[in-house]
């Protein structure tokens, strides 16, 4: 009887794991489906803005072109994408092409169209709120909150390489060798610094080498100053260790 009644609950332990996999297998399966969806439909918002429109003056022509890489982009993307997080940078891109969307339209004097959804790395970057002017060994640069016929490339803001580059229209895409190479090159600091110093909301150019968004060197700073600071640290019974051994010559 024991013997019995052993095999019984067997099964029903092995029934119920089987139950559950096939449950979260389902669950994992419509997460997907619903991933690729919301993936779609923005792909495919896309692609309806870029074949109908067309531009009427350099800026917006240079804004429907990076439109249109995008959307190549988010569907070969689309077509790849067997994960949530997969379709997640499907959406990402899209989503990308149609801010170019929107400043082409704006660049036309035409409604941009309804608001998108905010990017946190595209509102941690900044915006040119005025513009500048500047020259960099020898090279002129410009750039603008508006289009402009010196001012015709667009960029919606976000991070390139690991840097935040801010919203705004410029002379020339001085992101675009960073984004193709994936680091940034000899002059990137100086240039960022002549662009954008001073500028409320952006940056400085050391927090900008280091990868910072605005605010985030002073908040890294605060920190330093906190951990070395005689009240909590050196003044421990852990002084030793941390106030003026390994921890005092960390580089926060």
């Amino acid at each position: 009887m024991g013997t019995v009644l052993l095999v019984v609950v067997v099964l029903a332990v092995v029934a119920i794991g089987a139950v559950a996999m096939r449950n979260s297998g389902a669950a994992k399966q419509r997460r997907l489906d619903d991933a690729k969806a919301e993936a779609r439909r923005w792909v495919e918002r896309l692609g309806g803005q870029v074949v109908n429109l067309t531009g009427t003056d350099e800026a917006s022509r240079q804004a429907l072109a990076d439109a249109s890489e995008r959307y190549t982009a988010a569907g070969s993307q689309m077509e790849q994408a067997t994960t949530v997080e997969q379709c997640g940078l499907v959406t990402k891109t899209a989503m990308e092409g149609l801010y170019y969307v929107r400043a082409a339209r704006t660049a036309m004097g035409i409604d941009p169209g309804p608001e998108l959804p905010a990017d946190p790395e595209q509102r941690a970057a900044g915006r040119v709120e005025q513009d500048r002017r500047v020259s960099v060994e020898g090279h002129d640069y410009e750039a603008s909150p508006q289009p402009g016929r010196n001012t015709p490339h667009y960029y919606p803001g976000g991070r390139v390489a690991g840097r935040p580059v801010p919203q705004g229209w410029y002379s020339e895409p001085w992101w675009k060798p960073a984004l193709v190479a994936g680091a940034w090159g000899m002059g990137s600091v100086l240039l960022f610094s002549a662009m954008f110093s001073g500028m409320a909301g952006i940056p400085d150019a050391q927090a900008w080498e280091s990868g910072y968004d605005a605010g985030q060197a002073d908040a890294a700073a605060a920190d330093q100053g906190d951990a070395g600071g005689e009240g909590d640290w050196g003044g421990s019974d852990s002084g030793g260790d941390w106030g003026g051994g390994d921890m005092g010559g960390f580089d926060f």
